[in-house]
């Protein structure tokens, strides 16, 4: 999963507080951007089923 908001590759070395950005590389420096921040689930969660179950349980 990608996010639209990117994270200079480079900010703790380069800059005193991380940089973002929309691109795929930094503004300031130039360095590439990466993703920043993790994907929020796992596709192959083996306990999602029963996860969506208990939820949908829960919400009638």
């Amino acid at each position: 999963m990608k996010s639209d908001i990117r994270v200079c590759s480079a900010w703790r070395e380069r800059h005193s507080r991380p940089v973002y950005t929309l691109s795929e590389e930094c503004p300031d420096c130039g360095a590439t951007a990466e993703n920043s921040a993790p994907a929020p689930f796992n596709p192959e969660d083996p306990h999602g089923e029963y996860r969506r179950a208990l939820k949908r349980r829960n919400q009638q």
